[in-house]
């Protein structure tokens, strides 16, 4: 195959990869599970970082390539949060919140700064 068809072949996979993240993030709500404080907190992070997500594409101050970059970050936050509930039966120990919390940090002040 030829460099260019490797190239593009890439950037078609890559595409979709990210188109796919972007729908689960979308499509999938988180939802409150009683009696799970963590999982609950985890959660409604997500939830407020897909508002301020959506509002900086609406109001003009994100790009669609930075939503779609941080929109990416968060299904990767929901999916190790998914591994760590099934580990524990539905719970997160304080490490693994406080693991999550550390990312939810580091994509928040990413969006707090391309929307500013």
């Amino acid at each position: 195959m030829k460099l260019t068809s490797k190239s593009t072949l890439f950037v078609f996979v890559l595409g979709i990869t990210l188109a796919a993240g972007q729908a689960m993030a979308q499509a999938a709500p988180q939802a409150n599970v009683p009696g799970h404080p963590r999982v609950n907190e985890v959660n409604q992070r997500l939830d407020n970082q897909q508002n301020r997500i959506d509002q900086g594409v609406a109001n003009g101050t994100m790009t669609q390539k930075q939503a779609v970059r941080d929109e990416t970050q968060d299904a990767n936050i929901a999916r190790r949060e998914s591994v760590d509930e099934a580990r524990h039966g539905g719970h997160l120990t304080k490490a693994e919140q406080k693991r999550l919390n550390h990312s939810e940090n580091q994509d928040s002040k990413r969006i707090y700064r391309q929307k500013h």
